[in-house]
């Protein structure tokens, strides 16, 4: 399949400027995604976040980070020191060039160096300033730190994620701030497609304990519909009666996801299941014999619910995921693999799809392999163009060839610590 990220994107002739840490990072990866110039704008030495890991051969080394080279392809790099006047008058200079600025840094700070939207508006009336902060640019928490785990609790997600009996999880890897990246994107698009129709710029206030809220929307429905708060219960779902039925089940080389539900569709399912089971011999009398058309798993007892689901598990247990999904494909199951990083690694629809793509790292002479794309413009490109940048890799491009400084002037600043 051809690559979407050659072609010109669709926000190909918008420069962005990154001013933000780890909660930001995303925000312009997307936006880098589709086609727009974004400057990363990082402290003289390198940012803080280069030394998260893992890294590239278990390597420790700021320009190896996988971490970084995720959140950060599709940038250019540049180093600025924007605690020193010089620094903060570079960066008025290019913010006058610039179509959108993304920013993470705490209310309070922004207003030390002057660089709230009231007077960023003055220096540009089209720009686009983009703030991704713990829990908004006002109100009482405003200035709060909070990381990424902080923020996930906060939006009430980790009310429903682990067991009952034991302390709450967080989801996978950090999650919080790779949400509320997304959301700042969108709201970013909305602005520049605003600006278009008025030639205004405007100010998109993301906060990240409310991006994490919108990850939930499902769990709401749950009051509106039954009055039910819903807590955690693991891997199994719990209704009101007390009763419990598995939802993530173990098999041959990892986990299946599958929920046994009433209704036509969730009956038609139950049914293919009990068939497949039975071919293979495994189908209990239980099961062969169910009203699955009637069945109401909400008012069921728990002893009911166990003898469904030990032959489900017996059944699942001598599968392999793929034997298991594919199985299901052939019987138009609701039915899903739980895929680890491998997994996902070989899946065939990814591959058919041109999900993945080589991208050359010159400084360790070798290609890394990373997602391509998340969309597929029927117009326009998407996807990765570039690895993330070195440390000051762009500065003379920027500063020099850009910004129109002499070299002598750029060295000067380099010796001086500004960039």
């Amino acid at each position: 399949m051809r690559s979407y990220a050659k072609r010109r994107g669709m926000l190909s002739g918008y420069t962005v400027l990154d001013l933000t840490d780890e909660k930001g990072f995303f925000a312009g990866r997307i936006l880098g995604d589709l086609g727009a110039d974004v400057i990363k704008i990082e402290k003289p030495g390198g940012d803080p976040a280069r030394r998260i890991g893992p890294f590239y051969k278990e390597d420790v080394n700021p320009e190896k980070s996988l971490y970084w080279f995720a959140y950060n392809a599709n940038k250019r790099g540049i180093t600025l020191d924007m605690e020193s006047d010089e620094g903060i008058g570079l960066f008025q200079r290019m913010l006058q060039r610039a179509d959108i600025l993304v920013e993470s840094s705490r209310p309070r700070d922004m207003r030390k160096v002057g660089l709230i939207y009231e007077q960023l508006r003055e220096l540009n009336s089209r720009l686009i300033v983009t703030s991704i902060t713990p829990f908004g640019t006002n109100g009482p928490y405003s200035d709060y730190e909070a990381s990424d785990i902080t923020c996930m609790a906060m939006g009430g997600l980790m009310q429903v994620t682990g067991y009952p009996d034991l302390p709450p999880v967080r989801v996978s890897a950090p999650q919080a701030y790779l949400q509320a990246g997304a959301e700042a994107a969108v709201g970013t698009l909305v602005a520049l497609y605003h600006r278009e129709q008025t030639g205004r710029g405007n100010h998109v206030d993301v906060s990240i304990q409310e991006s994490v809220i919108f990850c939930m929307l499902n769990l709401h429905l749950f009051w509106e519909s039954h009055g039910e708060i819903v807590k955690r219960q693991g891997d199994s779902r719990i209704f009101s009666s007390g009763a419990k039925h598995r939802q993530i089940w173990p098999c041959k080389d990892g986990y299946v996801c599958f929920t046994l539900m009433g209704a036509k569709a969730g009956a038609a399912t139950n049914k293919a299941l009990v068939e497949w089971m039975e071919s293979e011999g495994m189908a209990s009398p239980y099961l062969k014999n169910k009203d699955w058309d009637n069945f109401d798993f909400a008012v069921a007892k728990q002893e009911d619910l166990d003898l469904i689901g030990r032959p489900i598990e017996a059944f699942f247990r001598v599968h392999t995921r793929k034997e298991l999904t594919e199985g299901a494909a052939k019987r138009d199951m609701m039915f899903y693999p739980v895929n680890d990083v491998r997994a996902l690694a070989e899946d065939f629809q990814l591959s058919e799809r041109g999900f993945w793509e080589e991208i050359h790292h010159p400084e360790l002479a070798t290609n890394i392999t990373y997602p391509a794309h998340f969309c597929i413009p029927s117009e326009s490109g998407c996807g990765v163009r570039f690895r993330a940048p070195l440390i000051g890799e762009h500065n003379k491009q920027v500063y020099v060839d850009e910004l129109g400084m002499s070299m002598s002037e750029l060295q000067k600043l380099e010796r001086r610590g500004v960039i």
